[in-house]
């Protein structure tokens, strides 16, 4: 099988950066398992990844005696346990790098800011910067809400294919936190629609009576994350909304550029 654009890119890549080319060949197969969501076989893995399937398997012997992939009783692949370890610590960090741009949100906004993940079937706030107002809003780092009623979780799956969304919404239900929170699939497809449109998602007093959320996804995130801010209904009103989203976008590109710079890292908060 002659090399994929993949394979070759990353053989280019080891040559112009020096690096090692068969740590580059195993995170990509790992970054592989987890775009594919599930077990995955070794042939699937060289048809995707353009490698030749002995070189596949001893990497994946490695993997595999490492701890970072296990091999299932049919012969499949999976991700292993070793790996919850280390992505619970980039979670931790994830928060860490992006609370400087969540700073700039609260001083230019005047609201809190927050950061949210995708994670599973909910969403889990990771960082927050709260506002300097006596009446303020808080979300404890750590905290995990259902989607259906929280901006950062319909700007998180304003892009999933209808049916992952009904089949998430089917999992998780749909209970009703205030007495505007969307409670059927349609209704919630509907906000999806708007989001797509806007550019922005709002959370208009469906977690908490009183508040208003206003929330954009990170692009190009290395996973499916959402900055937000939130604030009384009072302060964050309709012509609120107009000044605060451009900030809200500009600083997600920022973070965005941050978030999947290679080497140091060093992106910048814009001013």
């Amino acid at each position: 099988m002659p090399p994929s654009s993949d394979s070759t890119s990353a053989t280019a890549k080891s040559a112009t950066t020096g690096g090692v080319q068969s740590l580059e060949r195993a995170f990509d197969l790992l970054e592989r398992m987890a775009d594919a969501g599930g077990e995955v076989g070794l042939s699937e893995l060289s048809h995707t990844s353009g490698l030749p399937l002995p070189t596949i398997h001893r990497l994946m012997r490695t993997l595999v005696a490492c701890g970072y992939v296990r091999q299932q009783a049919n012969r499949r692949y999976a991700l292993g346990p070793r790996l919850i370890r280390l992505g619970e610590s980039a979670s931790r960090l994830l928060g860490t790098w992006a609370r400087p741009y969540l700073a700039r949100l609260v001083e230019e906004t005047g609201e809190t800011a927050n950061m949210a993940l995708l994670d599973g079937d909910e969403v889990v706030y990771v960082a927050q910067v709260p506002s300097r107002h006596s009446m303020r809003m808080f979300t404890e780092v750590g905290r995990r809400v259902l989607p259906h009623s929280t901006g950062v979780g319909k700007a998180l799956l304003a892009d999933a294919a209808p049916d992952e969304v009904r089949a998430l919404l089917s999992r998780t239900g749909m209970p009703a936190a205030t007495e505007k929170t969307i409670t059927t699939p349609e209704g919630f497809l509907d906000a999806l629609r708007q989001v797509r449109e806007a550019g922005y998602a709002v959370d208009d007093n469906e977690q908490e009576i009183g508040v208003r959320c206003l929330a954009v996804r990170v692009p190009d995130s290395p996973t499916a994350a959402a900055i937000s801010i939130s604030g009384p209904a009072g302060r964050v009103t309709e012509a609120a909304t107009e000044k605060i989203v451009p900030v809200l976008q500009e600083v997600a590109a920022a973070l965005s550029v941050a978030l999947t710079a290679t080497g140091n890292g060093n992106g910048s908060v814009p001013s």
